[in-house]
């Protein structure tokens, strides 16, 4: 299974481009078995830009989080505070094998009636990307 993660324009590139090696999240996916993750960078972009693996996800409290990941975590401190709020737990997604895609592919070319998901969406087996 793999997921499509939406990601604004300015963090979408500090991911390809090596600056930000975890992304933050206030939940995590449900299902275990994500294989693959792609990056939709949204307006104005539009684009699936790429994709990852997870090496690990990191539960803890946002605190806790940018304390011990500030250094790769590719935006800034208040940035990072002002998104988590008053949650309690926050989740840091660790990538690896980042890939940029030479090509930015339209999605919907790809799923029909495409709307960009909130946060992320599972992508199912039927829909082939690469």
């Amino acid at each position: 299974m793999d997921v499509l993660l939406s990601i604004k324009p300015k963090f979408a590139e500090a991911i390809i481009d090596g600056r930000k090696r975890y992304e933050f999240r206030k939940s995590k996916f449900a299902k275990k078995d994500i294989n693959r993750v792609y990056i939709y960078s949204t307006s104005p972009v539009k684009k699936i830009i790429g994709v990852f693996k997870i090496s690990s996800v990191i539960e803890d409290s946002p605190g806790a989080l940018w304390d011990r990941l500030k250094d790769h975590a590719g935006i800034s401190e208040e940035e990072f505070f002002n998104y988590f709020g008053n949650k309690e737990t926050g989740f840091a997604i660790e990538m690896k094998d980042v890939e940029e895609f030479e090509n930015p592919i339209d999605p919907e070319t790809l799923i029909p009636n495409f709307v960009p998901p909130q946060s992320f969406y599972y992508i199912n087996d039927s829909i082939k990307i690469r």
